[in-house]
């Protein structure tokens, strides 16, 4: 019998691969943007952690924000079918303290991934990817720049010598048919390609994904990832629906995604997160993957430098 249950998951693993070569390659689209705001001070990049799911990230003169949610403690938003849920931590930056911002990703249009602040005060003209319906709703809501990207399509930012390719990565935000009743999701991968004295980098973010089939596929296409943002909380609706990732969860995300560094976020901001970063840090001890694990606080940063390797927190 264990024999049988050795080759049934070769079987399976094999059809990944192959599913995942199979994949066609989607077309390209181009982002030309003007020179950077200021040169960047060194051959190092950066992250650094808001709260919740939003990062501000760094690296060859390009600067992206993720899931921008600027709410403050005691502050609502609303999940959709008469769904509340209260934050209950303050971001470490206020929207207004942010720099130029070359592009936004949006994993999903949900209030917590993109609240009425950001609604009322992002300017109009700054790039945002998303899935397809969050773009809808975004163009609708005046941003003139919003880009929508199927999943495995890419972006490719351009400055310069420099590329950043954002591809989106296959998401399913619930289980079976519930997943049909809330906003389509994606992950994201960053490839920042090389340049002279910038070595290459590849950062994964998971967006709030559950684990499915389709995210076996991601390291056959992508392999060798230098750090990957998990998105956890263990996010439940109706006290029972699970929606994100918990720290059981995100111990199979690490094994299955491979990287070299991961840092977890989204946990402890919303009264419906019901798995705290306390659950993480057990399974990934119990694992003995402590030593691939960046624990950030709100505000730190997170440097890395790829010839170097990764630096710790600051």
């Amino acid at each position: 019998m264990h024999q049988v249950r050795t080759v049934f998951a070769a079987l399976i693993l094999c059809t990944l691969h192959v599913l995942a070569l199979a994949q066609p390659d989607q077309p390209v689209q181009i982002l030309e943007l003007g020179p950077p705001a200021t040169a960047p001070a060194d051959t190092s990049g950066n992250v650094q952690f808001i709260g919740t799911a939003t990062v501000l990230i760094r690296y060859q003169g390009f600067t992206i924000l993720t899931d921008p949610n600027f709410l403050h403690k005691g502050d609502h938003v609303h999940l959709g079918y008469g769904l509340h849920a209260e934050r209950l931590t303050n971001p470490a930056l206020e929207l207004a303290q942010l720099p130029p911002l070359d592009l936004v990703i949006l994993s999903h249009i949900h209030e917590d991934h993109f609240d009425r602040v950001v609604q009322a005060s992002l300017p109009r003209d700054v790039p945002i990817v998303s899935t397809q319906d969050a773009v809808a709703k975004l163009q609708a809501l005046g941003f003139r720049k919003a880009i929508s990207l199927a999943t495995w399509e890419a972006l490719e930012l351009r400055r310069g010598q420099a590329r950043l390719s954002v591809s989106a990565m296959p998401g399913q935000h619930g289980p079976g048919l519930a997943n049909a009743l809330l906003p389509s999701v994606m992950g994201s991968m960053l490839d920042f390609a090389a340049l002279p004295g910038q070595p290459r980098y590849r950062m994964y973010i998971s967006g709030d994904t559950l684990i499915h089939d389709a995210i076996r596929l991601i390291p056959h296409r992508y392999p060798d990832i230098d750090l990957a943002l998990l998105h956890l909380g263990g996010t439940r609706i109706l006290k029972m629906l699970k929606v994100t990732m918990d720290g059981k969860d995100g111990v199979q995300m690490l094994r299955i995604i491979a990287p070299a560094r991961a840092i977890p976020i989204h946990f402890d901001d919303y009264d419906v997160f019901k798995s705290p970063l306390s659950d993480f840090e057990h399974e990934v001890h119990a694992a003995g993957l402590d030593g691939k694990i960046v624990y950030l606080k709100r505000g730190e940063r997170y440097q890395f430098a790829p010839a170097a390797g990764p630096a710790p927190p600051e």
